[in-house]
């Protein structure tokens, strides 16, 4: 009778812990995607940048604009929910994602294979390459004549972190935000910017007497949409938004608009 007692408890406690994954599971199954979150809610939460114009920045009427923001506007509008705009900054764009702060990044952000381990991308909505940038006076045509002179950067963008691989001789001052680096530019305290071309593009529309040439390309890499992993609903509805603007001109009147040129045929 003790030897059967105690072969039912065995068999009792395997059964236990064969079960024990299956109900650590049960939860993760059980809650719903980032879609039906924002369905449900009925607001799409985005990080956008707030300093880096024409992406993103605070017009005079003290309200966010920007090829981002109306970018971040026309997915909400697709989704059929409000949208809730986040300021961000390179260095917390992608944590305020991971950390279910904001649904989306539309944030003029790259691709990386760093970036693919943490994030899932839609399919590109803007044109954008980095590179460096300069008075005409200043030789520049590569990253081994960056020795010796000063670059600004901003800390966690994508030209800062690839420029710091490229030119390891170089002599780069980043700065905690674009708008510093684009002042350390402009002041003279940096020789060299290392930007996107359409910062670069407003820079010179704005400070002629210290027009930024383009000296090198460091990376082609248009803008993508940044999601958090594993969330195939909202890329498809994303992605969807994304070709659907795309066909109707929508987002080539936005790319005349905020970059002052045509969207590329190759985008």
């Amino acid at each position: 009778m003790h030897i059967k007692l105690a072969l039912a408890r065995r068999r009792t406690a395997l059964a236990a812990l064969l079960a024990a994954p299956l109900l650590a599971l049960t939860p993760l199954a059980a809650l719903a995607d980032a879609l039906d979150n924002i369905e449900k809610s009925g607001t799409l939460r985005v990080a956008v940048p707030e300093d880096y114009p024409p992406f993103g920045f605070v017009g005079a009427d003290m309200k966010p604009q920007g090829y981002d923001v109306d970018t971040a506007a026309l997915l909400a509008k697709a989704l059929n929910v409000k949208l809730e705009l986040v300021p961000v900054n390179s260095a917390n764009r992608i944590p305020y994602l991971t950390t279910n702060k904001v649904d989306l990044v539309i944030s003029s952000l790259g691709k990386t294979p760093e970036r693919e381990k943490v994030l899932d991308f839609s399919a590109p909505y803007a044109p954008y390459y980095q590179g460096v940038f300069g008075p005409a006076d200043i030789k520049v045509t590569g990253p081994a004549d960056l020795t010796g002179k000063t670059v600004g950067a901003t800390r966690g963008a994508l030209e800062e972190i690839a420029l710091s691989q490229m030119a390891p001789n170089a002599t780069i001052k980043r700065f905690e935000d674009n708008n510093a680096t684009i002042s350390a530019f402009l002041s003279g305290q940096v020789q060299l910017i290392a930007a996107g071309n359409i910062v670069a593009a407003a820079i010179i529309a704005k400070n002629p007497p210290r027009r930024p040439e383009p000296k090198f390309v460091i990376k082609d890499s248009p803008c993508f949409v940044g999601l958090n992993k594993n969330e195939p609903k909202l890329l498809a509805k994303v992605n969807d938004a994304i070709a659907q603007a795309k066909k109707d001109g929508t987002l080539g009147a936005m790319s005349k608009k905020w970059f002052g040129q045509p969207l590329p045929a190759s985008l």
